[in-house]
């Protein structure tokens, strides 16, 4: 089974349109600077578990009351036993949210086939040419993101794309090449950098209100829904 590290026992957020629960895996083949969850991706093995026989009697629990979970990280597909850990949660009735950096797209369809994810939430680092500056990596496997990206934009199951935004890391042409890239994508949201200690960098800051609207009708030249998360 995955080695969980998190969960958050109620979320309106993370499963669109639905009351979930978020389970935190650790590990990560990125080292994106602006990363939330440093703690996850740099030292799993020091940070808390909890046991999966904890998490499936809270989830038997809450049937009739939570709608969904989402299994979130770290990075999801690089733990062991995944699928089996999501179709134990699938028995208890429940729809399941998959969060990734997209570059496992064969675990990804294999999971969607097999109709035990509903959901994926794909983390765009930024656009093509600056993957590498936004993941922390000389050579990101940009190649395994494209593929996750032809499937979804190919396909009829449920998925939105998101990008965290960091002042000095993004650009207005980032986001015309984004939404070229992405052209056609059901859903992308653009999601307000915040900073924290727990953040791989500290120090980042977001744009305003204002800049992230201006991106954000750039990039519904070619994307339908554009929403911006994140703003007090």
């Amino acid at each position: 089974m995955p080695v969980i590290h998190g969960l958050n026992k109620t979320t309106l957020l993370d499963y669109p349109g639905r009351v979930a629960a978020t389970i935190f895996l650790g590990g990560c083949n990125f080292r994106c600077p602006f990363c939330q969850n440093s703690g996850l991706v740099l030292h799993p093995s020091q940070e808390p578990v909890i046991s999966t026989e904890e998490i499936f009697t809270f989830l038997k629990k809450r049937r009739g009351i939570l709608e969904g979970v989402c299994i979130s990280g770290g990075e999801p597909t690089l733990s062991a036993d995944l699928e089996d850990f999501i179709r134990q949660i699938r028995a208890l009735g429940y729809p399941v949210k998959l969060d990734t950096n997209g570059t496992h797209p064969e675990i990804i369809k294999e999971l969607f086939a097999k109709n035990l994810i509903q959901m994926t939430a794909v983390d765009i680092k930024a656009c093509p040419d600056n993957y590498c500056s936004l993941t922390g990596l000389m050579h990101p496997d940009l190649a395994a993101v494209q593929e996750t990206v032809d499937y979804l934009l190919n396909s009829n199951v449920d998925y939105e794309f998101r990008t965290t935004v960091v002042h000095e890391l993004h650009s207005r042409q980032d986001f015309e090449a984004i939404g070229q890239w992405l052209k056609g994508a059901k859903a992308y949201y653009l999601q307000a950098y915040k900073d924290s200690e727990e953040v791989m960098q500290p120090g980042f800051s977001s744009y305003s209100q204002e800049e992230l609207e201006e991106f954000r009708s750039i990039l519904l030249r070619t994307i339908p829904l554009v929403e911006i998360r994140g703003i007090d």
